[in-house]
């Protein structure tokens, strides 16, 4: 795609910094005690501007969820700060959040589970309008009728019920929810990931056709590279609670400098047609994902990285521009990788 498609972003509209969440984790007897903590998001930063679409991509439980769930104040953070037009709604209240809840709202990952099934498609719609208050000029039902057409459903299934839709309308169920309260951010916390790759595309399309039609922010939480490519005009890399690579998407995927974005992008199938070349070289990482309990001192990938010397069990790498990195490109590395692809070597 390119990325003349896509609108620019514009000012910062929700920011974070040194982001954290910790889980407790309970033990002993017979009284339950705090034994230790699960470090799920640990010190990011982190900025949507608006209008624009940022990916954030990883493994399975380096944070990622978590991270769109502070965001969206549906957890407290341990520490750090969220800033939401430069005003801090870390730790805000009911009556502080009532004007920004419309304004940042989420889709979730699972469409069979996010739909109360007892709900019509009209009654799961209008909820976030009746929740704040809000009476559309036609009325709420003309509004829902109007949103379920703009996703991509017919206006006549306002009487129906989730069961009733498959996978794919049911997540346009959930984007129409989403955009009732007409946001300015949406956190997509894998909007695809549990829908039939058929049915993927043309959630992807419409969540972009969105994009440029009404200028929200997208926040797109996925482990699949391939879709974030598609979708985002920037991308931040996390691995095990911190971020370790962020900039623009052709910075990411063609000029990556933290070993563990080599070997996320060394995974993602590449077709070779009519020999055009060599297979690229998959990367193999020794070893398991460390526990978010007790992660490794230093750098946290060291542990898997074929790079890592002393001074990365010692020193946490700083996420800053490497040298021969344009600017906005940070990586969190001592050693970092030439900025091409074709320099990868797996161990």
């Amino acid at each position: 795609m390119d990325d003349k498609s896509l609108p620019r972003g514009g000012e910062p509209l929700l920011v974070a910094e040194q982001l954290t969440k910790h889980f407790p984790v309970r033990g002993g007897f017979p009284v339950k005690r705090t034994v230790g903590a699960v470090r799920a998001v640990d010190g990011i930063d982190l900025t949507v501007r608006a209008g624009e679409s940022f990916g954030l991509v990883g493994e399975s439980g380096c944070g990622k969820s978590t991270t769109g769930r502070l965001l969206t104040r549906l957890l407290e953070p341990s520490a750090g700060r969220i800033l939401y037009r430069g005003e801090d709604i870390t730790h805000a209240g009911r009556k502080r959040l009532a004007p920004v809840r419309p304004e940042i709202q989420m889709i979730f990952q699972d469409p069979y589970s996010s739909l109360n099934p007892r709900q019509t498609v009209g009654r799961i719609v209008s909820g976030p309008m009746e929740i704040n208050g809000i009476d559309p000029p036609g009325g709420r039902e003309a509004r829902v009728r109007e949103l379920l057409e703009t996703v991509g459903l017919n206006p006549e299934h306002y009487n129906r019920f989730p069961h009733e839709f498959s996978g794919g309308q049911r997540q346009r169920i959930g984007v129409a929810r989403a955009l009732a309260l007409e946001p300015k951010v949406v956190v997509a916390d894998e909007p695809v990931s549990a829908l039939d790759v058929s049915i993927q595309a043309q959630v992807v399309n419409l969540l972009q056709r969105l994009q440029r039609e009404l200028g929200i922010a997208f926040l797109f939480i996925a482990h699949d590279l391939a879709v974030v490519r598609h979708v985002s005009q920037r991308v931040a890399v996390m691995y095990l609670g911190r971020i370790v690579e962020t900039g623009s998407r052709d910075d990411i995927y063609g000029r990556p400098r933290h070993p563990y974005t080599h070997a996320l992008l060394s995974a993602v199938p590449e077709p070779v047609l009519g020999g055009g070349g060599p297979p690229r070289e998959r990367i193999r990482l020794a070893g398991d994902v460390p526990s978010p309990i007790e992660p490794p001192s230093g750098c946290r990938f060291r542990t898997r990285c074929w790079k890592a010397r002393d001074r990365c069990a010692v020193e946490a790498p700083p996420l800053v521009r490497a040298e021969g990195s344009a600017e906005g490109h940070l990586s969190a590395c001592h050693f970092p990788e030439p900025p091409t692809t074709t320099a990868r070597a797996g161990t």
